[in-house]
């Protein structure tokens, strides 16, 4: 009881300043859009506001079990901020979260304080009984509820009445603060629309995740294929060549050992950049960072690799995604940019993995169709990630991704 009381007082005093706040920056923001202002403010105060509704969902489940899902759509870093702008204006979760400051500041403010004020009031009761009443009365009636108080007699049935508020109060006061939650869920949770939104995007990426799959299996075979089983076939006629010379022609023999040995070693180094390329040893035994600071070590460009991931481990899949993210990037620096130097930060906070590959080359870099950021934006789609590009002729290009996910 003591705790849904403090937690819905604490709710109420911060809540009430906090969404007048970022309702009315809102509407000032997205008022100041067609003199362009508001195009380069509305993507801040917009993220304000989710940060904001965030934790209040976090809020929701942690104090009252109550889980409320969010449904933001992706939204790239673009360097246009009209482009950003726009995307915002169109998700609907935008629109849902200016509604919900609305209530926030008004049902939702009255719902959470009314745990505190249940409990509380009783409080005041046992105080009047105490000898407030001389105080507050000041030689006239003091009302107490539905109780007058005049005199002491008056005054203990005001802390008559203060146990029976207090006995509810400890029924109630949970209940009221579970009933603030789920009005919070009522205006915050996405509707049905968006939900089916959801399930588009998430059947559309686990079929990107499916032809990627066979991609790299197709690649794989005829890497073997083309590579190291033909290597091992004419190895194969080769001893059996040195066979039939070995008594005959002993000269010959040692050549085609030689050229068989030369053979064995490449088959073996084709071997091992094909594991490399399926699960790089480096990656599985020493996790992202030190499998990314391998990788810029094997550049010709200067490479500086900064890493920030709190000690932890990510997941196989997210760290195989980053790790191929990070060298297709890499590669596409070296060889089309024209760049010298090459700069490379992870960092993970707020359950979030942030990559950005930055050069400084001559730019031009677009995430389109047929080229490789398009393909490695549907890799990262996978887990809900997002590719953003800013590359202006003359450079510098500048690569940030994102993936959602905790840190083990």
């Amino acid at each position: 009881m003591v705790l849904a009381a403090g937690r819905g007082l604490a709710l109420a005093v911060v809540s009430l300043p906090l969404s007048v706040l970022g309702f009315c920056l809102s509407l000032v923001s997205m008022a100041l859009i067609p003199i362009g202002v508001g195009a380069l403010t509305t993507p801040y105060v917009v993220r304000g506001v989710r940060l904001w509704a965030d934790r209040r969902r976090a809020l929701a489940e942690k104090w009252g079990g109550v889980r409320i899902p969010s449904a933001y759509r992706p939204l790239p870093e673009t360097a246009n901020p009209w482009k950003r702008t726009y995307a915002l204006l169109r998700d609907p979760a935008t629109w849902r979260d200016l509604r919900w400051l609305q209530v926030d500041m008004t049902a939702g403010f009255v719902s959470a304080l009314l745990p505190a004020v249940l409990f509380l009031y009783p409080l005041e009761g046992f105080a009047v009984a105490g000898g407030l009443w001389r105080v507050l009365a000041d030689g006239g009636t003091y009302w107490y509820g539905f109780v007058p108080v005049t005199g002491q007699p008056s005054a203990l049935g005001a802390a008559a009445t203060a146990v029976v508020l207090l006995a509810a109060a400890y029924r109630l006061t949970p209940r009221l603060l579970l009933a603030h939650f789920r009005l919070t869920r009522a205006v915050l949770a996405p509707g049905r629309t968006e939900l089916a939104e959801r399930v588009r995007v998430l059947t559309e990426t686990r079929r990107d995740a499916v032809d990627t799959s066979a991609a790299e299996l197709r690649r794989i075979e005829r890497d073997l294929h083309d590579g190291a089983q033909a290597r091992l076939v004419a190895m194969g006629m080769d001893l059996g060549t040195v066979e039939m010379l070995v008594d005959k022609n002993p000269e010959k023999a040692k050549e085609l050992l030689a050229q068989a040995r030369r053979s064995s070693a490449e088959a073996l180094s084709e071997l091992r950049d094909l594991v490399r390329g399926i699960h790089p040893p480096v990656l599985a035994e020493r996790g992202l960072g030190d499998a990314v600071r391998a990788l810029a070590l094997r550049l010709p460009v200067t490479t500086e690799v900064n890493v920030e991931l709190g000690g932890g481990r990510l997941q196989a899949p997210v760290e195989s995604a980053a790790y191929f993210a990070v060298s297709e990037m890499l590669t596409n620096a070296v060889k089309h940019s024209g760049a010298d130097r090459i700069w490379v930060d992870l960092h993970h906070e707020a359950d979030r993995l942030r990559i950005s590959v930055t050069d400084n080359g001559g730019g031009g870099a677009v995430a389109g169709a047929g080229s490789g950021l398009a393909g490695v934006e549907r890799r990262l789609g996978t887990f809900d990630g997002v590719l953003a590009v800013s590359s202006p002729a003359g450079g510098p290009t500048m690569v940030t991704m994102e993936i959602p996910c905790v840190l083990s």
